[in-house]
């Protein structure tokens, strides 16, 4: 790494350095607060758990210094804050469990900071390895082959955990592939719709005003809707097969900036999802759970075996009020075995209130802006459209998830990026990360001035 590089955008890494530390001190800080609030005292993993986060940003820091230091200055630090707010409600969740046996919930904080140093690491190998991402366009029709074995290895291969086969179990590890395929699957579509794109977009006849894809080209999307399908009636996965289409659909507006696609792909999802809902009956007992989520204390849901999660995540939320009633003195465990996995955020809405829960989906929303700005930056279209589709996979994941255990729709099962319990979605969203922030790099270096990058010689 040249002294010049350095010197081209000290502020960037600056601006960093400096949110990270912040980021350091929040999470150590909320660490510490829960364990005088729940025992009165700092235990002895305080100090490991303080110098394990920083030397975690330290790290990630130096790797988008020496390999990415043209990069957005807030994507690491946004990331790395909701994985510190994570592990610090998986602990406070973790002792809530520990004192209550008979819940019979496993402990997951120290579980999660391993993954989350496994995440790191994955994201560092791709920032030194991964030098140009416009590499993987050579691959994408293997990258789609490979997304589509691993999205419907649990229908055959996977265990039914919770009423949904999402999971493959590898002896004593379990592991999501829906959580990768989602990237596989928006780096498929980008360089898919980078050839395909004028072909997407200057062809078709307007029916009623709206301009329809022709049959031909209606082909992709037509397959994309039967495989989401096939994944929502054979793993009853509700959440992936959302995030699923509706990626591809926002990718293709994005292609070709035609409403009639997003017409299209919302009259299938509308009609797919009603058909589906009326026969699976999984799915639709949690459409029944979503629209009478009361009905669990009554008779005739508890002799159905009606769950009352999403009745108590609903109490939870109206329990925190404006402000929360602080860390460690709310009841979260009251959900159950998934309160720190889908239903994480009501420990946030319960503890910290509804100002916690904006500031968390604030940070979302901002770690997708910048995803978003990063692809109006790029230069080339392969570029701006994988971004803004790992953007996009993003703020599906968190709508699906949010809105699921806040009632808006039906509960989903996936989990909270960052925040909840899940080594899968941790290692798959740093390398998420790992891509963006590749891609910003990049995007930078091609806008400034040739003359820039290398300082004149002084005479």
């Amino acid at each position: 790494m040249s002294i010049e590089a350095f010197a081209v955008t000290p502020n960037r890494r600056r601006i960093e350095a400096w949110l990270l530390g912040f980021v350091v001190v929040i999470t150590v800080g909320g660490y510490a607060c829960t364990e005088l609030s729940m025992r009165g005292h700092v235990s002895t993993g305080f100090l490991g758990f303080g110098a394990s986060v920083l030397l975690l940003a330290l790290v990630a820091h130096i790797a988008v210094r020496l390999w990415a230091p043209r990069a957005d200055p807030l994507i690491l630090p946004i990331a790395l804050l909701l994985t510190g707010l994570g592990l610090v409600l998986l602990h406070r969740l973790d002792i809530t469990y520990a004192a209550k046996p008979y819940l019979r919930i496993d402990q997951a904080g120290s579980g999660q900071l391993m993954w989350t140093v496994i995440g790191l690491a994955v994201c560092v190998g791709v920032l030194l390895l991964l030098r140009d991402y416009r590499w993987l366009q050579r691959y994408l029709y293997v990258m789609m082959a490979a997304a589509l074995v691993l999205l419907m290895a649990p229908a055959f291969f996977g265990a039914d955990q919770f009423g949904a086969k999402r999971w493959i179990t590898l002896g004593p590890l379990s592991m999501q592939p829906g959580e990768f395929v989602k990237i596989m699957i928006a780096v498929f579509f980008a360089g898919y719709l980078t050839v395909n794109r004028d072909a997407l977009a200057l062809t078709g006849r307007r029916v009623l005003g709206v301009r329809l894809p022709p049959g031909r080209q209606m082909g992709p999307i037509v397959t994309i809707w039967i495989i989401s399908l096939l994944v929502l009636i054979f793993e009853r996965d509700l959440g992936t097969s959302l995030i699923f289409f509706g990626l591809f659909v926002i990718m293709l507006y994005l292609a070709t900036e035609r409403t009639s696609w997003v017409v299209c792909g919302l009259l299938m999802a509308v009609v797919g999802a009603a058909v589906v809902g009326s026969m699976e009956p999984h799915v639709h007992g949690r459409v029944v759970a979503w629209l009478h989520p009361m009905d669990a204390f009554t008779a005739k849901g508890q002799q159905a075996g009606m769950s009352d999660q999403l009745a108590q995540a609903l109490f939870s939320f109206g329990s925190g009020g404006i402000t929360g009633t602080g860390l460690g003195q709310g009841h979260p465990e009251l959900i159950g075995f998934a309160g720190n996995s889908d239903f994480i955020l009501t420990s946030v809405g319960e503890e910290l209130g509804l100002a916690g829960v904006m500031a968390v989906l604030l940070l979302y929303a901002l770690l997708a802006e910048r995803g978003l700005r990063t692809g109006v930056v790029a230069r080339d279209p392969f570029g701006k459209l994988l971004a803004v589709g790992l953007a996009g996979a993003l703020l599906l994941q968190v709508f699906v998830v949010a809105g699921g255990v806040m009632g808006l729709i039906p509960l989903t099962g996936k989990a909270l990026p960052f925040l909840a319990k899940g080594g899968s979605s941790m290692v798959a969203n740093w390398l998420m990360i790992a891509l963006l922030i590749r891609i910003s790099d990049s995007a930078q270096r091609r806008r400034e001035p040739q003359g820039a990058r290398t300082p004149a010689p002084r005479r």
